[in-house]
């Protein structure tokens, strides 16, 4: 688990590129960096790090569902997830 500071900070950083999502895409396709240069660096999407929703990890990631291998194995084996079962041959 991850410390609730980082998951905080996470979701810090998801709501500001979110609101000046606009913003930035106009001053970019405006082609005026030095307004862009003004803006907080938070704001920028390349600073967002793929975590858990559920734990905060940030390695083992899986995109699709948007949680980490640990959870999705957890969760997969208490069927919480529709659909995905342990596979046996």
């Amino acid at each position: 688990m991850a410390k609730e500071s980082v998951k905080a900070r996470q979701r810090k950083r998801e709501a500001t590129v979110a609101k000046f999502a606009e913003k930035r895409a106009a001053l970019k396709a405006a082609g005026d960096y030095a307004a862009l240069d003004q803006l907080p660096r938070n704001a920028s999407p390349v600073r967002l790090k793929n975590r858990c929703q559920l734990s905060g990890r940030p390695k083992g990631y899986m995109r699709h569902f948007g949680i980490c291998r640990n959870m999705f194995r957890d969760m997969a084996l208490e069927g919480k997830i529709p659909g995905v079962k342990k596979a046996s041959w």
